[in-house]
């Protein structure tokens, strides 16, 4: 769906965007994240057709935006961070409205259904809350029936039940068939609901990869944490461990580990002999927000 190969653009001479290469599969939500000022804005609006490259190859649905045609962007759809839904015309009218661009819209009423605004239909736009002017939004976008779809920061500005409701309408896009690609500041949501997560810096791809195995094997790896059982001193601890333990503060200790099967047995394992119990255990990888932060981290890196 989506093909780019050695994207570059500057703006005098400051270079957004550096040898950017994606590959966005059909039926896929592919998840763009970055911090400000990253490239992040520069690289969309280009595969959007808004701005051109100055170098480099881009195929979006197997064009290049820069030169295609109404045909090609009846295919797409567009969600931009910031948009104002017609004030004066309710969600059905501006519905039918911009059905009238499209040469194979969809109906009205499934696209209401789909965002959940049947019980919003004749209100007009003026009148509807943040959340569901945001939805129309995504209605606007959706009627044209297109095979691609832009979603730049969908959720911003939203409560968390009203996320999490934008959540099931965007993974219902995905049943549908829809090819998403996702920019957002959320990386919760981005966990959620990408497929595969590409994160840029500085104009270049730092990292890409399905959430769960983004930073690879080293920032990636899984923590196991415990309190040191009452009575037992630390030098009595198995000393088979792929890493050393850390002081975590407070009297708990954490293993960073690159194998935590087999720690998390030896560990176990050791206590199930003294029967002893490991206060606290926990075992968990890295959020995608904390393998973000680490990755873009200019100190860090």
């Amino acid at each position: 769906m989506i093909r780019v190969r050695g994207l570059h653009k500057a703006y005098g001479q400051v270079q957004a965007v550096r040898g950017v290469e994606i590959d966005v599969e059909a039926g896929e939500v592919f998840a763009f994240l970055g911090p400000n000022g990253a490239g992040k804005t520069t690289t969309v609006e280009i595969l959007e057709g808004f701005r051109r490259a100055d170098a480099g190859e881009v195929q979006v649905l197997g064009k290049d935006p820069a030169h295609a045609g109404p045909a090609w962007r009846a295919r797409i759809g567009v969600v931009l961070q910031e948009s104002e839904v017609p004030p004066l015309l309710s969600a059905r009218e501006a519905l039918a409205l911009y059905a009238g661009y499209y040469p194979r819209p969809r109906t009205v009423e499934d696209t209401l259904r789909l965002v959940g605004l049947s019980e919003h239909a004749d209100q007009r736009g003026a009148r509807l809350s943040g959340g569901q002017r945001r939805r129309l939004d995504v209605a606007l976008a959706l009627i044209g029936d297109p095979q691609l779809l832009f979603l730049d920061e969908p959720t911003t500005g939203f409560d968390p039940a009203a996320r999490r409701e934008s959540w099931d309408v965007i993974a219902s896009l995905r049943e549908l068939g829809k090819t998403i690609f996702l920019t957002t500041h959320y990386m919760d949501e981005a966990q959620h609901l990408a497929d595969r997560v590409a994160i840029i810096r500085d104009g270049r791809i730092i990292a890409e990869g399905p959430p769960d195995e983004l930073g690879g094997p080293e920032l990636g790896r899984t923590v196991i944490g415990f309190w040191l059982p009452a009575g037992v001193d630390r030098g009595a601890l198995p000393a088979q461990l792929s890493v050393p333990l850390a002081d975590a503060g407070g009297g708990r200790l954490e293993l960073r580990t690159p194998r935590p099967v087999e720690d998390l047995a030896v560990l176990c394992g050791w206590a199930a002999e003294r029967e002893l119990d490991l206060p606290g255990l926990q075992v968990a990888r890295p959020s995608l927000e904390e393998i973000y932060l680490q990755l873009t981290d200019e100190d860090a890196r």
